[in-house]
């Protein structure tokens, strides 16, 4: 038996680009036959609606509460709730964060500035992981694609908001290239998204009781599959990058490789 999970999910109470509140997307992930979801609102340095002036306790307060009217919503409706973040690196890299909670976070303000190296290695110490989301995407507010090698568990290969199919073949040819897992996520910031069967996923062939579970699977790379359209990821040989790239190591170092090398 397989489990569908939602692995990258916003919510209008804390991401500034989202327009849906969290417990709007419940009965529809139920329906879809979903058994959870990963709340991945954007974090500090990322489109966060929670202003950066409050006191780190009071901005973990306000940040969680996408992730806790969700989880009220799942309790009543039968369906898993876990908490994720997706921090941002120079307004251009993201990376989901899974596997740590909320009292995590109100004794580690020190997350707000960390470099990605910094941000793995203490995530990775408190039991969690890192996947870097999208990677291929060439968006206009993006000045560069950064390649995070060394910095990641995994790569999100599949992202239902990439119009261009071209992104995610690349994703996952470069998952492929490292070794590593790799994830597919809605990244989805509005219920008409479901509407619009604009929803992927990935599937465990054990139930997810704790965000602990999903971060064994990733370590342990026992996804069973991902949920994507067919032919989404399809690599044909002609797709390109036109923006800047940089390839970084496990320091977090420019490598000046060709990230063709890669692929």
């Amino acid at each position: 038996m397989s489990y569908l999970y939602e692995t990258h999910l916003h919510t209008s109470l804390v991401s500034a680009c989202a327009n849906s509140m969290s417990s709007e997307y419940i009965s529809r992930y139920k329906d879809l036959g979903y058994s959870g979801i990963i709340v991945t609102d954007h974090f500090y340095n990322g489109n966060t609606l929670i202003p950066r002036g409050l006191p780190w306790k009071e901005w973990v307060k306000q940040f969680c509460m996408g992730y806790e009217e969700a989880w009220n919503e799942g309790v009543r409706q039968g369906i898993s709730v876990f908490l994720g973040w997706e921090e941002t690196f120079d307004g251009c890299d993201d990376y989901l964060v899974y596997g740590l909670d909320k009292e995590w976070l109100l004794n580690h303000p020190e997350a707000r500035y960390w470099t990605r190296a910094e941000q793995y290695r203490a995530v990775r110490a408190a039991g969690g992981c890192v996947v870097q989301a999208h990677p291929f995407r060439q968006h206009s507010y993006i000045r560069q694609i950064v390649l995070s090698t060394g910095c990641v568990d995994g790569v999100e290969a599949a992202n239902a908001t990439n119009f261009d199919r071209s992104y995610d073949a690349l994703a996952l040819r470069y998952a492929q290239k490292l070794g590593l897992p790799f994830t597919a996520g809605s990244d989805i910031h509005d219920v008409r998204q479901i509407f619009d069967e604009r929803v992927f996923g990935i599937y465990v062939t054990k139930k997810l009781d704790t965000i602990g579970d999903f971060v064994n699977n990733i370590l342990a790379n026992t996804i069973s599959d991902i949920n994507i359209t067919m032919g989404h990821c399809d690599y044909h040989g002609d797709e390109d990058v036109s923006i800047p790239v940089d390839v970084r190591d496990a320091n977090d170092r420019s490598t000046g490789k060709n990230w063709k090398d890669f692929i």
